[in-house]
């Protein structure tokens, strides 16, 4: 069996960059995993530590960690939930895996789409000659807060992974809930792996953003609230996007007044796809149904229309995620999120005003 070449030198990276949050952990490790780079990194989470949430590894830090370290034969180190450190080296090659069926269980409601999010650049890298496909099986949270959402992922994130030549069949098998009564979930992905010698393709994106014709609604919410949500929805979704399609896609009972998901997806005449949503956080006791509906159709209404009118490509939340698979992909793209994006400072700052990729990493 083939390993990676040893890399003499540690690449040792501060938690602190750019927003400081779970995300430099989560890319971080992918790519440690799949180039065989040792890595360690300092002040994990670092610029979390002075909010409510802190600092450190969380669990679904130390999932995916542990989830690529069985796949590689790493060695890690300091590798457990609060921890503020943590290295991690390499023996295998993605290509070396020993198991096409993998399962991550957490026994909390930590996010599954983030675990899913920092394994899949590793997975699409794993094929063998014959392109086998990998099924991945993650218990833990699939409506959380600060996480994109099982059906952000299923309705804007991998649809737009299917640019790069992205295949992942996903199934929903129970959800986990934050809110309410915590509720730990499941969710299968069957990933297609690339042949081995093969890299991602370069995306298309459309340069125009194009007209909206259709708005998606997916509602995970109790039932007495249903139907005054579904009627504000259509209100305000006719008068902000006048001629648009509005299409309820799922109207689901949340089984429990605390639990209140709205997602609302914008589709536009060039196929384009815009996610908003929101995971209502305030209390919802002595509140009607009436002003629950009220607060979460102005808020997501509100948030969508704000986001479609800067005048990208993407919403804010894909950008941050196509991100690593533009570094993987042959050629080089940009995908900005704002109109003027190759003008803005802060764009210019995280050098992401210009075309990039070309296979980099």
């Amino acid at each position: 069996m083939s390993e990676v070449t040893p890399v003499k030198k540690v690449l040792t990276l501060d938690g602190r960059t750019g927003e400081g949050g779970g995300q430099v952990v989560r890319i971080a490790v992918a790519l440690a995993a799949l180039t065989g780079t040792p890595i360690r990194i300092n002040n994990v989470r670092g610029n979390r530590a002075a909010n409510q949430r802190g600092g450190g590894l969380r669990a679904q830090h130390v999932a995916c960690i542990k989830c690529l370290a069985d796949a590689t034969e790493a060695e890690v180190t300091d590798c457990f939930v609060g921890s503020k450190a943590f290295g991690f080296k390499t023996k295998l090659p993605p290509e070396a895996i020993k198991s096409r069926n993998i399962r991550v269980q957490m026994d909390s409601v930590a996010s599954i789409l983030l675990v899913f999010q920092a394994t899949l650049p590793f997975f699409l890298f794993a094929g063998d000659e014959h392109g086998s496909p990998i099924t991945l099986t993650i218990q833990g949270g699939t409506n959380v807060s600060f996480s994109l959402s099982f059906e952000y992922l299923d309705q804007v994130l991998l649809p737009a992974l299917e640019r790069f030549g992205i295949k992942v069949d996903r199934q929903l098998e129970n959800r986990g809930w934050s809110h309410g009564t915590r509720q730990i979930g499941s969710a299968k992905f069957v990933i297609t792996p690339l042949i081995l010698g093969q890299s991602l393709k370069k995306p298309m994106w459309p340069e125009k953003r194009g007209d909206i014709v259709r708005i998606d609604v997916s509602l995970l919410i109790p039932t007495q609230v249903q139907g005054p949500l579904t009627r504000l929805l259509e209100l305000q979704l006719d008068l902000i996007f006048p001629g648009a399609e509005v299409n309820f896609r799922l109207v689901e009972d949340s089984k429990h007044n605390a639990r209140n998901y709205a997602l609302l997806v914008a589709h536009t005449s060039t196929g384009l796809r815009f996610g908003r949503d929101w995971l209502y956080g305030g209390k919802t006791r002595g509140k009607s149904a009436e002003d629950l509906a009220t607060e979460i159709a102005s808020q997501v209404t509100k948030e969508l229309d704000a986001e479609v009118r800067k005048g990208g490509v993407v919403d804010e939340y894909l950008q941050d995620q196509l991100v690593v698979f533009q570094a993987l992909a042959s050629g080089t793209s940009s995908i900005p999120r704002t109109a003027d994006a190759r003008h803005s400072s802060s764009e210019r700052e995280d050098r992401m005003d210009g075309s990039f990729g070309d296979g980099s990493f």
